[in-house]
């Protein structure tokens, strides 16, 4: 008998490397925090991250995102370690992406595209499949020359989930389709969540928000005493979870909901606003914040804004500062940590409560530290609401 083979049939892990331009409008110390996010987003997808580059620009370029000198800087790495893909930190448009693939001769994403990758990855329900393939064929639509002249040379991977990969002979007419009929099904699956709401009751509706990876989940398993899955990456899950909870004698239903992120694709924040109705529905939010994230206060403001763009800035809020067993406060000798205003906890927690007159609390959900005080303070928050809305309803009290 000859040998036997044997074949590595395991997934190659795909090699990467990230490319951001910082210009006036953004110092150095965001775009490291925003390439940051984004290698946490490639690793996320599955992928590894070799190296980052990055220019200052007055602008990005035209043409190619970054110069010319850049760019024979990049391919040049790129063909030497024999890298699989190259990322870019903001979304390019159709012409970019064609005269950089060219150059470069290797798979090119950038920021949107690989959420959308990792959106198709973790949807689990009708809902989420069908608002992240709809987010797809419209960030596929202008860029039709591209997808269709080089998915039949791809092999999968980072980027290629999805649609385009099996819809390769798919042209703009049968797209403009498919984007009415899925606009259609999440029109019918709104309703149904809606009749799903309205059967609900006259429960408190509480809704965890918070950046992407702040400890939502943990929190809702925590308070609801149920396991949600939950996992120290990017968008551990996207479809609401409700679950009802009860605290002493008052019961309140809880929601948790996707995590919120910088430079989020509009098409995607606009597609999946229905997934954030239970947030716009509901009485009470919870704003879960990772104050051991050195841009954590920057977190805040992404998440305010997009309230915003919900109609649910206004909402009745508890601040959630969540993993202070991480926090580390600045050493005494670390004058760039002191320059930017960074404090310790107590200082901070001061400073917060005397600047806003809102609820806020801080806690660690994995290690329960202050847990009780938050479940008093959700306690009467909740109480309060409702005795205003029901005050006849002694039943509870």
């Amino acid at each position: 008998m000859g040998k036997q083979k044997f074949y590595d049939t395991a997934v190659k892990q795909e090699r990467a490397v990230l490319v951001g331009v910082i210009t006036p409008n953004s110092s150095e110390e965001q775009e490291r925090e925003y390439l940051e996010e984004l290698a946490f987003l490639v690793d996320t997808a599955g992928g590894k991250v070799e190296k980052t580059f990055t220019q200052k620009m007055l602008r990005p370029e035209r043409a190619t995102f970054v110069g010319s000198g850049k760019l024979e800087e990049i391919k040049a790495y790129v063909q030497s370690e024999e890298i699989d893909m190259v990322v870019f930190d903001d979304e390019l448009t159709p012409s970019q992406l064609r005269n950089i693939e060219r150059e470069l001769q290797v798979k090119i994403l950038d920021r949107s595209n690989l959420i959308l990758d990792i959106f198709a990855e973790r949807a689990q329900t009708a809902q989420a499949k069908t608002q992240v393939e709809l987010a797809q064929l419209q960030y596929m639509l202008p860029r039709l020359t591209r997808m269709w002249t080089h998915l039949e040379r791809q092999k999968g991977g980072i980027g290629m989930r999805g649609p385009g990969e099996t819809q390769i002979e798919t042209d703009r007419r049968i797209i403009l389709s498919k984007i009415s009929l899925f606009k259609e099904r999440l029109k019918q699956i709104d309703k149904q969540n809606e009749t799903q709401r309205k059967s609900r009751g006259q429960l408190i509706r509480v809704a965890l928000v918070g950046y992407t990876n702040v400890g939502k989940s943990t929190i809702m398993n925590m308070l609801s005493k149920s396991e949600v899955f939950a996992e120290n990456k990017l968008f551990a899950t996207l479809d609401t979870t409700v679950r009802k909870v009860v605290i002493d004698n008052v019961p309140f239903l809880l929601s948790d909901t996707v995590g919120f992120i910088r430079k989020l694709p509009h098409h995607l924040v606009e597609c999946f606003k229905s997934t954030l109705d239970e947030v716009r529905e509901a009485d009470i939010l919870i704003h879960v914040v990772d104050v051991s994230h050195p841009g954590f206060e920057d977190q805040i403001n992404t998440v305010n804004e997009t309230l915003k763009d919900l109609g649910a800035r206004d909402k009745e809020t508890i601040v959630v500062f969540n993993k202070i067993d991480a926090y580390t406060p600045p050493d005494e000798d670390d004058l760039v940590a002191l320059e930017n205003g960074k404090m310790s906890l107590a200082d901070f927690q001061n400073t917060w409560m005397a600047q806003h007159n809102a609820p806020a609390i801080f806690i660690s959900a994995t290690e329960k530290e202050n847990v009780e005080a938050f479940r008093q303070l959700l306690y009467d928050r909740v109480k309060a609401v409702h005795t205003e809305r029901y005050p006849y309803d002694n039943l509870l009290y």
